[in-house]
This record gives C-alpha cells, structure tokens and sequence, in this order.
C-alpha cells in the first residue's frame, strides 16, 4: 500500500541524519499522537470559544453529565481533581449562567446536589457534538476495522504508560 507523506514523514528524514539511530516508527507514532492531540485540542478550545465557554466550566458540565446528570459537589470535584471547597465557585458559576441548579439530595437530606439544566445539558452538547465530528472526521480516514484495530493497540501501549516506571536497581 503507498502512502502519501505526511509533515511527519518531512520531519524523521529531517532527523535521520542528525540522529542516525533513530527510530523512524517509534519517532512517527509519537510524532504523529502528539499533532493529534494537539489539533483535537485546538479544536476544542475554539468551539468553546465560539460557545462562550470557558475550559473549566465545560469540565465541570462534562463531569456532571457523567455522572448521569446530578451528583454531590464532593462527586465533582474528586472527578476533576480538585479539592471540595474549590467546587463550589464553579458550581455558582455555572448556576448563574443557567446550567445547573441546587436540589436536595435524595440520599442524604443535609446534602444538597447539582444536576444539569436543559440549558447545561445544551451546551456541553454543543461542545460535545462538534469535537465528537471531527473525531470521526479524522478516524473516518479508516475503516471500521482499523479503527478497532488502531483502538486495540493504542490500549495495549496505554496499559504500559499506566503501570509505574520501574527503577533501575543500585548496587
């Protein structure tokens, strides 16, 4: 199968002669994650932009309607990683903008929850439906095969970046 070269492929013949034991695979799958990445990420930030969404906001929203919809602050905020108080401002945030609201828990009566509007759940939609286009714009480049296929190997090189670094041993 012939490939059309890519600005990767311009960039390892760039480095083969500087580095030459350079792993031309290894050096393209990076490569190629990273201006993946960062093109899916540019293409979220300027879609909240347009939506008047600021990043932590969304976060929140996305975290919310995860969790079915309606969840604890504490839920939230070990979602995003962030300490209890902390949530609080973003959760008044998103109150004012319309998105969410307070309602007592129906677990725990001293608890109060957060659960998404209509209006929340809109715009995390919006967000969500047109990042989730250019995904499938991107990986429509493959068929529904290789995209299992490429899925099932990305996991199996995520399962190795999750399990801890082991150290050398010191003698």
């Amino acid at each position: 199968m012939t490939t059309t070269p890519d600005a990767v492929d311009r960039h390892i013949e760039r480095w083969l002669p500087v580095v030459p034991d350079l792993d031309a695979d290894v050096e393209g799958a990076v490569t190629r994650m990273i201006r993946l990445t960062r093109h899916l990420r540019a293409v979220k930030e300027r879609v909240l932009v347009d939506l008047d969404l600021p990043a932590h906001e969304y976060d929140t929203l996305h975290a919310l309607a995860g969790r079915g919809g309606r969840t604890a602050p504490s839920d939230l905020a070990a979602d995003l990683t962030m300490a209890p108080a902390s949530i609080t401002a973003r959760v008044d945030a998103l109150l004012r903008r319309g998105f969410v609201r307070r309602i007592p828990s129906t677990v725990d009566r001293r608890r109060v929850d957060v659960e998404l509007t209509e209006a929340g759940q809109a715009a995390w939609r919006g967000a969500m439906e047109v990042q989730g286009a250019e995904e499938h714009r991107l990986l429509g480049a493959l068929t529904a095969t290789e995209r299992r296929h490429l899925s099932d190997l990305l996991r199996r090189v995520l399962l190795v970046a999750e399990q801890p670094q082991s150290t050398p041993a010191t003698d």
